[in-house]
């Protein structure tokens, strides 16, 4: 008895020490496993979310809405998303009820979920739910692993739980709604949306919702197409299992499974394709870009484009170009009818190419008119055969129409008034102010401005045209024209001066009279036609108290098509574009104070009839002055041999009719004499070629010829 008591107590603190030095050691690992795991969390790069926020350059119109999208360099669509506006709240419902139900509650990992999978896998053998939270999902999204095991799991928690201490809840659901694979290179919410459905997320059906829950779980053996079936399946796991949670009615989920399964994928939309890609080329490291278009308006007017170029021909091209001219936003920019047509260059924009614009410069000549006070809209002018040197212009019908007012040559496009008028104005002047109005005059190579301006003999581009054809609604100033829109407080536009506001104002005035195509509303758009040349263009371009609209039909290669003109071909395009643009035409803008508004009686004297430089106004019954010989223009021989070596230049007679004595004969600017008193004198020649000769009367009133001496 003494010897066993004796042994127990030794037994006994053996035992003790084994299980304390099993305790030591245990601590000792958990303490080395602990600071393994430290330091291995430690040594984790930072996560990559600059890399994961990386998307598809996305350009979207005034109000936000998508024009287009630009894959990225590898393919892939990834457009940005905002859960809280862009998606519908339904599908934000299904998903967070499907796949992660405490997910705003949860700090990255879901403890009751992950062992309700393990008990679901214990008991049924195989997977019935996952134990991931939308955050670890995320987490895989941004650093993939190609195998499954228990350190990609810890991994995953890891980086859920920094992703929870570094994003808000919203910041997490966006970014997973951005990089959640759905088949293919379809990334993200929206672009699955996009693809399969052909609209933005934001309203989703059930059926459509269900599906999209469904996808990013099995995403290439679901894809819609190539696997539609087995889609339909997922997507009616998904209905049946919303049903059993309480999350919608056996009758909606029954009517969702009726529902087809889409099986192709529809194309990205690519709306306005010239000026996104403009933009892009501009701003070529912004991901996203607005731009002022109106996306309503520019699908509407591109449709219109397509059907009115299918009509025309295959090789027709057509380019439209409208402007709220009130700030020079652009609302819609067509240039070419489709993009990706190769036969009409559907990739060259029409509304920049350099074209002749025909008779759509006119108006500009008539406002310098105005502005200069030597007509009024209500003058009468002579359509009349005129030559001005060696150019002799003629009327488009080759008809000429006697004695008209200014209203009707300019609302009936006649050639000879536009040109007398720019002869007086100058054809430089008119060119130096559409110059300073911010637009640009293409001439040929060293040719300087000439009459021929005035009927198309120059370049100019839609854009161009449209910006100068919004100043007149403006009364007389210009904005440059804008399409990517400003970012914060911008500086004030550049205003510049094309006319005199009452100068503007009547040319408004008196386009808003001319006859529109057939069947269009009279007097609810200013607007002016044109042809150029060869019929390679035909224009229209008008204005109302809104928007400035121009129309461009034509071959993009330049060649001809006979029988087009501005009036039938671009004009009714012109109206319809009005038409197209959901808002009934705004009136013009009042006459400026101080406008004269008058019959042509009741005009003062001088503005009752226009007369061409030189002329002057007379109350009595004299004759203006007028050079009756030489012509014009005309070549004459006035070559005199004295032997057969030596020829010398015969005098000139130069006959005078009206005016009043006395008159200075000038020779190449050169006073060489007067008149004599009927009205004639010889003058020689300074020598062979062309000769300036110009005679003045008393009253200062001066005409001027010039002959070619042979």
């Amino acid at each position: 008895m003494t010897a066993s008591a004796t042994i127990a107590p030794a037994n006994g603190s053996r035992r003790w020490r084994r299980v304390k030095i099993a305790g030591i050691a245990f601590a000792a690992m958990c303490l080395a496993v602990t600071g393994v795991f430290a330091a291995w969390v430690i040594s984790l790069p930072p996560l990559p979310l600059e890399h994961a926020r990386r998307g598809s350059i996305t350009v979207v119109d005034r109000h936000g809405k998508l024009l287009r999208a630009y894959a990225m360099a590898d393919g892939r669509w990834r457009l940005p998303v905002d859960a809280r506006t862009d998606v519908d709240p339904r599908y934000i419902g299904l998903l967070l009820a499907y796949e992660d139900q405490r997910f705003r509650s949860h700090h990255g990992v879901d403890p009751l979920a992950l062992g309700r999978a393990a008990l679901q896998l214990v008991t049924r053998g195989h997977i019935v739910s996952g134990g991931s939270t939308i955050t670890m999902q995320l987490a895989r999204l941004m650093e993939p692993r190609q195998q499954r095991s228990v350190y990609a799991k810890l991994h995953q928690i890891v980086r859920a739980v920094e992703l929870e201490r570094q994003l808000s809840k919203d910041e997490i659901l966006d970014l997973y709604l951005m990089l959640a694979p759905f088949g293919g290179n379809l990334e993200g919410v929206r672009a699955a949306s996009l693809a399969y459905f052909g609209k933005e997320p934001k309203r989703l059906s059930l059926a459509e919702s269900a599906l999209l829950v469904a996808l990013p779980q099995s995403p290439e053996r679901r894809r819609l197409d190539r696997h539609p079936d087995v889609a339909r399946v997922a997507r009616d796991r998904v209905l049946r299992r919303m049903v059993e949670e309480g999350q919608i009615s056996n009758e909606d989920a029954a009517r969702a499974m009726r529902m087809p399964v889409p099986r192709l994928r529809q194309q990205m939309p690519i709306l306005a394709p010239h000026s996104t890609d403009r933009a892009i080329s501009i701003l070529k490291n912004r991901p996203a870009i607005q731009l002022t278009l109106d996306s309503t308006i520019q699908r509407s007017l591109e449709t219109l484009a397509h059907d009115r170029a299918a009509a025309m021909g295959p090789d027709i091209s057509v380019g439209i170009l409208v402007v709220d001219h009130a700030t020079g936003e652009v609302i819609a920019h067509i240039g070419s009818p489709d993009y990706f047509d190769e036969r009409r260059a559907g990739q060259v924009d029409m509304t920049r190419a350099v074209r002749s614009p025909g008779s759509t410069l006119k108006p500009f000549i008539y406002g310098l008119a105005f502005e200069d006070g030597f007509v009024n809209p209500e003058s009468l002018i002579d359509d009349r055969p005129s030559r001005y040197g060696n150019y002799a212009p003629e009327n488009f019908d080759m008809k000429f129409q006697g004695t008209v007012t200014v209203r009707h040559a300019l609302q009936m496009s006649l050639n000879v008034p536009a040109i007398a008028l720019l002869d007086r104005v100058g054809s430089s002047r008119l060119s130096a102010r559409i110059k300073q109005a911010g637009a640009e005059l293409i001439l040929p190579k060293d040719e300087a401005p000439g009459l021929a301006m005035g009927l198309g003999g120059v370049g100019i581009t839609l854009s161009d045209l449209v910006q100068l054809y919004a100043g007149l609604a403006r009364l007389g100033s210009t904005v440059p024209l804008r399409e990517i829109a400003r970012t914060g407080h911008g500086s004030e536009p550049d205003f510049r001066r094309l006319l005199d506001p009452s100068a503007a104002w009547q040319v408004g005035n008196v386009l808003l009279g001319t006859p529109p195509p057939l069947n269009a509303p009279r007097h609810r758009i200013a607007f002016k036609t044109g042809t150029s040349y060869g019929y390679r263009d035909a224009w229209s371009v008008g204005f109302d108290g809104r928007y400035a609209i121009g129309v461009w039909v034509g071959r993009a290669d330049g060649v001809p098509v006979p029988g087009q003109l501005g009036r039938t071909a671009a004009a009714p395009i012109l109206f319809d574009a009005f038409a197209r643009t959901g808002k009934l035409p705004l009136p013009l803008a009042r006459a400026p104070r101080g406008t004269l508004v008058a019959s042509n009686t009741k005009l003062p004297l001088p503005l009752r009839r226009f007369r061409p430089a030189g002329d002057l106004l007379r109350t009595g019954g004299e004759q203006p002055l007028k050079i009756q010989f030489p012509l014009n223009g005309s070549r004459i021989d006035a070559s005199d041999m004295v032997s057969e070596s030596e020829t010398t230049l015969l005098p000139l007679p130069v006959k005078v009719a009206g005016g009043e004595l006395p008159m200075t004969m000038l020779v190449n600017g050169i006073s060489v004499g007067e008149i004599d008193s009927r009205r004639q004198r010889m003058v020689k020649p300074p020598g062979k070629g062309f000769v300036r000769l110009t005679v003045m009367d008393a009253t200062g009133a001066a005409d001027t010829v010039v002959v070619r001496i042979q």
